[in-house]
């Protein structure tokens, strides 16, 4: 096998070990605590942790911001411990009662401070875990109504906070993790093009970049690798999301290549050829285990992707480029197709 030319680590969420429950039913599984969740992590051979401010701080609205930090502290020494890194932290701002109506573009806007001085927490939070990243998971910011937000002025207001952000804390670097609809029905910045052009309007766009979630993509009728290439091409994609998805249902976070795994293979092809993680990317995988699965099976869906991904990607760097490049070259795609096919399968190739 041909080296890799990307450095790949590896992240994952603590609500990635989850309890199984679904909207259509409850839990299944019992929960676990954060500290056990992180020592999972290095035995599952990953580098990393992303985390949700209350993942690392529970309850934080009801704490001061003494305590918050100190909190905080506590995570980043188990972290430490274990020879981990935070990759990110993101605002839990959908799960709030003073954000039903969005965060950034709710009508109120004392709500709207509330989402901005919770977001600022959540930097402060981020500094002290020693996150690269804040991550901006844009869940409410949308609509069930169209006509209960002016779309027009929701977009001005998210870029208003993002610049808050900015403002607030020089070194901070965001991430849009963009999303089409759920929860809300029609999202204002929906596709990772949306994202993008979002970054630019702000104070400082060197500052904003993207995440891009497989799922994401494929609820939006777009194929994921596409996604990342287009952010790549204006070096806005700094993380990734990976895993499945079975169809424009609900966001699945299915493991990662379990569904289509042709279309994963593109996702680590674009990674790969673009030398993915030499400028302190991860590879994050937002995975969730079956709500079938038993308690004692409950991270085999963190393995089982971390595992294909580097299946696929010793795919990728034994393609026989020389041939790819013969068929485009006569514009033989059928054959690409085939040979595409085979490689994936193992099958060998008799052109």
């Amino acid at each position: 096998m041909a080296k890799a030319k990307g450095q790949y680590r590896f992240s994952f969420g603590p609500w990635n070990i989850d309890e199984g429950a679904d909207p259509f039913g409850p839990p299944v599984r019992k929960p676990q605590g954060l500290a056990k969740k992180i020592k999972m992590a290095k035995k599952l051979g990953f580098d990393g942790v992303q985390f949700h401010d209350d993942d690392a701080v529970p309850d934080l609205d009801s704490k001061s911001h003494a305590e918050i930090v100190k909190e905080a502290a506590q995570v980043r020494r188990m972290l430490d411990r274990e020879g981990l890194k935070a990759e990110f932290t993101a605002p839990r701002l959908w799960f709030s009662p003073e954000t039903i109506d969005g965060a950034y573009t709710n009508n109120n806007a004392r709500l709207r401070k509330y989402a901005i001085d919770r977001t600022k927490i959540c930097i402060d939070i981020n500094n002290v875990l020693g996150g690269s990243w804040i991550v901006l998971w844009l869940a409410r910011e949308g609509s069930y109504v169209r006509e209960s937000k002016n779309p027009r002025e929701s977009v001005l207001r998210i870029r208003d906070a993002l610049d808050e952000m900015l403002d607030y804390d020089p070194k901070v670097r965001i991430l849009i993790e963009p999303k089409p609809n759920e929860p809300v029905d029609s999202a204002i910045i929906p596709t990772l093009g949306h994202a993008i052009g979002l970054s630019y309007m702000t104070i400082d766009p060197d500052r904003v970049g993207c995440l891009c979630e497989t799922a994401h993509s494929l609820l939006a009728g777009l194929d994921p690798s596409d996604d990342m290439a287009y952010a790549l091409a204006h070096e806005k994609l700094k993380s990734v999301h990976l895993n499945d998805q079975g169809g424009l249902k609900f966001d699945q976070d299915k493991t990662f290549g379990c569904h289509n795994l042709r279309v994963a293979f593109n996702q680590v092809r674009v990674l790969e050829e673009y030398s993915y993680g030499r400028n302190g990317e991860w590879v994050g995988l937002d995975v969730k285990a079956m709500r079938t699965q038993k308690q004692r099976g409950n991270t085999k869906h963190l393995s089982t992707s971390r595992e294909r991904f580097l299946f696929l990607l010793e795919k990728v760097c034994t393609l026989d480029k020389k041939l790819e490049a013969q068929l485009i070259a006569v514009r033989d795609y059928e054959e690409l197709d085939r040979y595409i096919v085979c490689h994936l399968m193992g099958v060998k190739y008799s052109g």
